[in-house]
């Protein structure tokens, strides 16, 4: 008979082996485990270590950074819920845990239910809508809070308001923030603030604190008179991670109340920062102006100057005085040309003149009546003529006439 062999595994073969068997059984991979917080460690990674225990039991649960921003309340030791995730094996430690998805307190199922629900039909009306919401007045004098008369979120606002701006009122409307009655209390406290003229921005608020502490803010009146407030409304209910239908309704939501307190008064301080600088600039921009006015001024008064009576009468005799130049000038140049031109027609005038002919030995004949005799048919026997020489006139008598015998040739 033949010996048979051993089948040796590995640790990391058994434990991935265990893995395989967990990551293949469904009903591990969404499961819902009921159990006390215990040993709960808040990890600087942002993980959260903790184990889940009853009466006879316990487990070893992680919940991740990743899933953590969907976690709504603070675990505590002892407390009571119900975890939502999967189990699976941790190969190097060879151990199971519960990787939590979703953690609610247990007994307040119900609430998140209803919380659900009345989130969606508040937010298909219209309720939510930032449209509808107001803008936080940067400059509000006072402030008013519907908050519990006793507690920390009064004192913290009230300290925070005081060290940003110690101008600024603080007007607490005392109301029930948990139980019974308390949305009745912070609704009658915002139609009281609302119906007060002072009042710039109001402030609701409380604590952090359970589903169920917080459950007020989430009471359909109280959205509804947050929402329809004709001022500003800020938030401040729980903490950070803490959001109720209230947060959504408001114009505004702040982490916490000492939160609110920032947002809702102004830093006097950076107010008087901004006033200082606000005067520089207007004192440079009026240095501005001021410069471009006055060299427009001058540059008036040149135009002024320039276009004045004097100024005119000034350019016009300067204009005139030129005027009389060019004419002074345009007159001697044409009375040379004209001199020139006088000078030409005396000389041609010269040459034509019968008078001027005679200096050359040349005499002009004419009859009584001045007409000049040309020809021996213009003249008769007897007829007296006045014969015209250079040095004077002399009149003779025809005695004879002779034709052609002078141009004769020979």
């Amino acid at each position: 008979m033949q010996k048979r062999q051993k089948q040796i595994s590995s640790v990391s073969q058994v434990n991935q082996y265990i893995r395989n068997m967990f990551e293949g059984e469904y009903a591990l991979q969404h499961i819902y485990v009921q159990g006390e917080i215990s040993n709960c460690k808040y990890h600087s990674s942002g993980h959260i270590y903790f184990t889940l225990k009853d009466a006879s039991s316990q487990i070893s649960c992680v919940m991740f950074a990743s899933a953590r921003r969907s976690l709504r309340l603070r675990l505590e030791e002892g407390m009571a819920v119900v975890v939502e995730g999967s189990i699976r094996v941790y190969e190097r430690d060879g151990r199971y845990q519960l990787y939590a998805q979703q953690i609610t307190q247990d007994g307040i199922g119900s609430l998140y239910e209803e919380y659900e629900k009345r989130k969606k039909r508040l937010l298909d009306e219209g309720l939510f809508d930032e449209k509808r919401k107001k803008k936080i007045p940067k400059y509000s004098m006072c402030i008013g809070v519907v908050t519990a008369q006793t507690g920390a979120v009064i004192q913290d606002i009230c300290n925070v308001v005081h060290r940003r701006n110690p101008y600024i009122q603080v007007v607490l409307y005392p109301a029930k923030v948990q139980g019974e009655g308390a949305a009745e209390t912070v609704i009658q406290g915002i139609h009281a603030l609302e119906q007060r003229e002072e009042v710039d921005v109001i402030v609701i608020g409380r604590g952090g604190g359970s589903i169920e502490d917080l459950w007020a803010f989430n009471e359909e009146p109280l959205v509804r008179a947050v929402a329809a407030c004709a001022k500003p409304i800020i938030s401040a209910v729980g903490h950070e991670t803490d959001t109720t239908l209230a947060d959504y309704a408001a114009d505004l939501r702040a982490p916490t109340p000492s939160a609110a307190a920032e947002l809702a008064a102004f830093s006097y301080r950076d107010f008087e920062i901004g006033l200082r600088e606000a005067a520089y600039h207007m004192n440079k921009y009026l240095e501005t102006i001021l410069r471009y006015r006055k060299l427009r001024l001058a540059q008036y008064e040149m135009a002024l100057r320039h276009h004045s009576p004097q100024d005119q009468i000034r350019q016009q005799r300067l204009y005139l005085a030129d005027l009389q130049e060019r004419m002074k000038q345009t007159i001697e140049r044409r009375l040379l040309a004209a001199r020139h031109q006088l000078a030409l027609y005396v000389e041609e005038l010269k040459g034509l003149s019968p008078l001027y002919k005679l200096q050359g030995g040349y005499s002009y004949v004419e009859d009584e009546t001045g007409r000049n005799i040309h020809s021996v048919e213009q003249i008769s026997l007897g007829q007296k003529v006045t014969m015209n020489l250079e040095d004077g006139q002399a009149d003779v008598e025809v005695l004879e006439i002779r034709k052609g015998e002078l141009w004769q040739e020979n």
